[in-house]
């Protein structure tokens, strides 16, 4: 009976021990490239974003924004006051507003994958310890219909 099922470990099993879940550097090299330049480009513009990417920078470019309000309004026109509120102030104070809601939405985002990498890995030893079982049963099934050939033949 143990030859009715061979057990044959899928490939990408061992790429997925050997690799690890995936992160951020390997993002970066795709993004960018393996090079010099492209981990420079990477490291200057992650940097960038978590300076930007602050309430704090958001309050510092609001104080911005409004330093220049009265001269917007003293003019009285419209265009140049609608132009301050859209481009001014809306721009310059939602940009850091919106990377911090994307930041926290992918560290959301980043837990549940690394939830479902393991989850993945789990399942997969549990797999294991299911043909573990089912092996030991054919091996016991094996000794039954023995016993019942035996038994039948005598």
């Amino acid at each position: 009976m143990s030859g009715i099922f061979e057990y044959v470990e899928h490939p990408h099993i061992e790429q997925r021990k050997a690799a690890g879940p995936p992160t951020v550097a390997a993002a970066v090299a795709q993004v960018h490239g393996p090079s010099m330049m492209g981990r420079l480009n990477a490291k200057v513009g992650l940097k960038i974003t978590l300076v930007v990417g602050t309430m704090w920078c958001a309050y510092l470019f609001t104080v911005l924004a409004l330093i220049s309000a009265p001269s917007a309004f003293k003019t009285g026109n419209t265009i140049i006051i609608i132009a301050w509120i859209a481009q001014t102030f809306l721009q310059l104070v939602l940009l850091p507003i919106i990377i911090v809601g994307q930041n926290v939405q992918a560290t959301a985002a980043d837990a549940r994958a690394e939830a479902t990498y393991n989850d993945a890995a789990a399942v997969l030893e549990e797999a294991k310890q299911i043909q573990a079982h089912l092996a030991a049963q054919d091996a016991e099934i094996e000794k039954i219909v023995a016993a019942l050939s035996a038994a039948k033949a005598g």
